[in-house]
């Protein structure tokens, strides 16, 4: 099964490689957001972890599908708001799917009082929106231009990888001094 996953990616991956160009975020983080997802899944990391990938790649592909439409001239809101509602729904169906045996289970384990999972969603999201807005930000002062190449790529990944590493070290060292996650 790990084979069949993996084959799928690379194909899925060569196919986005040869697309032409999209004005919207960029493909590549999301190329490797997603990757970084499956691969923490098939690691068996915490759902926290696995949690914050996948609200970076849901808003990413949200970000996408959204300037896709407008580059082609999609002027009723409703179809924005569907789009948001679509990839939100697709992402909480982990825990519905498949229905016996969801892949993430709401009483399996929380980090402060929260589904792990949906605390992971709800970082990764809004790490990735704040990355975003920084980054234009920081074009904006600069004239239009990235201070460095692929920063656009840089900032949202960089992010995602800070808050993995912040929550990695809260489940790790949080517990050995006697706070209690749960």
């Amino acid at each position: 099964m790990k084979k069949i996953i993996t084959c799928l990616l690379c194909v899925f991956a060569c196919l986005v490689l040869f697309v032409t160009a999209a004005d919207a975020v960029c493909p590549v983080c999301t190329i490797a957001i997603g990757a970084g997802l499956e691969g923490m899944r098939i690691l068996g990391v915490k759902d926290v972890l696995t949690g914050i990938w996948a609200g970076g790649l849901t808003v990413s592909l949200i970000g996408w599908t959204a300037n896709y439409m407008k580059k082609h001239n999609v002027k009723n809101a409703l179809w924005y708001v569907l789009n948001v509602l679509i990839y939100v729904s697709l992402l909480l169906g982990v825990y519905f799917v498949p229905v016996g045996n969801p892949i993430v289970k709401w009483w399996d384990n929380c980090m402060w009082g929260i589904d792990q999972f949906l605390l992971g969603i709800f970082v990764g999201s809004i790490t990735f929106i704040l990355m975003e807005i920084w980054y234009q930000h920081i074009k904006k002062n600069n004239g239009g231009h990235a201070l460095f190449p692929f920063q656009k790529v840089v900032m949202p990944f960089g992010g995602l990888l800070l808050m993995t590493g912040i929550f990695w070290l809260i489940i790790k060292y949080l517990p050995t001094v006697g706070i209690v996650l749960c």
